[in-house]
């Protein structure tokens, strides 16, 4: 694995997680880790890519058919009806002159489908983002420090699409355990033109054709299985293009299986509490693909809140690219 022992993840985490460190960069107080690259001329800049007013949905939806299996716990969405047409009719709400209404509620894991980590999500050896504690960043209570509501009103800005899946695969797909180096990245970027390069602040989208392939076969293993993604030697690219966030078509961003012999998402593992990057998984990026395969301009408007659910480690996101 390009000189890193497969046997020793422990000491190529610790090494990559020496070099590309923001631990102290936005000072001891920090709770946005590499949001602070995304800043208000970013944000003017971003909004200016807007060309033909043309947008897309990079959401999937967020219902029972889902890719969740229940690992962890975490389950596909459950969406429940309080009120509906038939109470209406029936006169039985209680409203006054005629007036019906219907109400719902949904229960859902806030990683169930398309979202984004926030820097409470994953720990290192019981240190969170910043060098803090991890015990004293999320407790029973939730992430007391960075929740996900600290980047309220913060991820907007110029979206990136790197569609590595359509440059280096076939027909538009990588295979599982395709691991995406940072030559893939130069390649795909080479190969999309100028309006591919990346820079600071920007909000990069990868896309390997993993979701395309599990709408045709089935969900499968999409959830935690075998997947194409962002090698571990990426790490130190993702620190060194001070981007503000990065997010793909799949489940864990990283390739799976992960590139040692015993590992579980490592590159997480640098990226969330050393980089203070910002993940974002299980986005929809095709529609968006073909759209800039046909018009050859690959950056954008991206919006993407994440709901601010107050001391969340990661949220639900419905990201909009307008082009």
């Amino acid at each position: 694995m390009n000189g890193v022992e497969r046997n020793d993840p422990e000491g190529a985490i610790a090494a990559a997680a020496k070099r590309c460190s923001n631990r102290g960069r936005w000072g001891p107080d920090d709770v946005l880790g590499t949001l602070n690259h995304l800043d208000a001329a970013k944000r003017v800049a971003g909004a200016a890519l807007v060309r033909r007013g043309v947008s897309f949905s990079l959401a999937q939806s967020f219902d029972a058919n889902g890719p969740q299996k229940g690992w962890r716990r975490r389950t596909n969405p459950v969406h429940t009806m309080l009120d509906t047409g038939v109470e209406a009719e029936r006169g039985t709400q209680g409203f006054p002159h005629g007036l019906g209404g219907a109400d719902d509620v949904v229960f859902m894991p806030l990683q169930a489908s398309t979202q984004w980590d926030g820097l409470g999500h994953i720990f290192d050896h019981g240190t969170a983002y910043n060098g803090r504690r991890a015990g004293d960043v999320v407790t029973s209570e939730g992430d007391q420090v960075t929740g996900i509501e600290t980047t309220a009103g913060l991820i907007a800005g110029r979206g990136v699409l790197l569609d590595v899946g359509r440059v280096c695969g076939t027909g538009g797909e990588l295979p599982d355990g395709f691991a995406i180096t940072v030559e893939h990245l130069e390649a795909t970027i080479a190969a999309h033109g100028d309006t591919a390069r990346v820079g600071r602040g920007d909000l990069v989208l990868v896309r390997t054709g993993r979701l395309s392939r599990a709408r045709r076969e089935g969900w499968g293993d999409y959830a935690g299985g075998d997947s194409p993604g962002l090698s571990f030697t990426t790490a130190e690219w993702l620190h060194g293009t001070d981007i503000a966030g990065i997010a793909t078509d799949t489940w864990g961003v990283e390739v799976r299986p992960n590139e040692f012999d015993v590992a579980f998402q490592p590159l997480h593992q640098v990226a969330i509490p050393h980089i203070g990057l910002f993940l974002g998984e299980m986005w929809d990026l095709d529609a968006l693909a073909a759209d800039c395969a046909a018009d050859g301009v690959h950056d954008f408007w991206l919006c993407a809140a994440p709901l601010p659910v107050t001391g969340a480690v990661g949220a639900p996101v419905a990201p909009i690219a307008v082009k």
